[in-house]
């Protein structure tokens, strides 16, 4: 009889991925990022029947709009019991979503807190590594859909079949009195320009730099390698607990214990000196554009 895997023990891939198939592509939506949270504080009413600690599962999304304007949403989901499916709870629109805030800027956390015009839910990840990712690629999803945003306004107005037949009729406007209507359309595209009030994009504090640069896809590789590791550790240790009194495959999983803890301090020790260096090129660039600008200015004066 074939051992049946429990939906506990899936992979955080496979389990993105089934989120995604069976939430998001239906609505015409793609998942960016999903990430595994429990609540940091409660808010629960005294006369309410409290519930069992793993009776349900929250996953916090991101995902993107097939169909143009593309829309950037954050979706809460849900799954209850061992239930293999999943239930879409709550969806925010990016414009309400007004602060993200990673608690803590020095070092890595797994808590992060999540800003909306009507909510304010302040959450902890199941690693810090799955909570990195997480914020991570939100940061960059909202600088490209902000950039996108600010980007439409400027694009010039597609003139019909009548307004490109040049020559006679724009003449014919022209003796008529009749403004020609692609001045008019740059008319309306100058007033759009000043009359259009751009949106408070969301606020990212107490976010670590590494999160944030343009060096990010580095970074990227190496929490999602931690995440994998401390699933491996998870499994592992699920896998002591259910081997209690078996003293061979005890030793066999302390083994392979010890090797994915060694593998995650080389790991984190890397990373560090990954976030040196990458400190170290910012800075010489920084400095390189500072001597750039210096001998472009003394070409300027000497030219004259």
């Amino acid at each position: 009889m074939a051992k049946r895997t429990r939906p506990g023990l899936r992979t955080t891939m496979n389990i993105q991925s089934a989120i995604n198939k069976e939430i998001f592509i239906p609505r015409g939506e793609r998942m960016l990022v999903a990430v595994e949270v429990k609540r940091r504080k409660r808010k629960r009413m005294s006369f309410l029947p409290v519930r069992a600690k793993d009776d349900y599962t929250t996953f916090i999304c991101v995902s993107v709009t097939n169909t143009k304007p593309h829309q950037l949403l954050i979706t809460k989901v849900k799954r209850f019991g061992d239930s293999t499916s999943f239930t879409r709870r709550s969806q925010w629109m990016v414009e309400q979503l007004r602060q993200v805030n990673g608690i803590n800027p020095n070092k890595d956390s797994s808590e992060f807190d999540l800003v909306f015009d009507n909510a304010l839910d302040q959450w902890v990840a199941s690693s810090t590594a799955e909570k990195c990712i997480f914020v991570q690629i939100l940061y960059h999803a909202c600088q490209t859909y902000w950039d996108g945003k600010a980007g439409s306004l400027g694009k010039p107005v597609k003139l019909d079949k009548a307004g490109i037949q040049g020559g006679a009729s724009q003449s014919f406007d022209n003796e008529a009195g009749v403004v020609p209507r692609d001045h008019s359309a740059s008319r309306t595209l100058q007033a759009r320009r000043k009359s259009y009030i751009p949106p408070k994009k969301t606020e990212f504090i107490n976010c670590q730099s590494k999160l944030t640069r343009d060096a990010h896809t580095l970074n990227l590789v190496i929490y999602r390698c931690k995440a994998f590791l401390n699933r491996m550790k998870k499994m592992v240790t699920a896998n002591q607990g259910r081997s209690t009194g078996q003293t061979r495959h005890g030793v066999r999983e302390r083994t392979v214990g010890n090797v994915v803890q060694k593998m995650s301090v080389t790991l984190g020790e890397r990373g560090d000196r990954l976030t040196r260096a990458e400190d170290k090129t910012m800075e010489l660039m920084h400095k390189a554009q500072q001597f750039a600008d210096t001998a472009h200015k003394l070409t300027l004066k000497y030219s004259k």
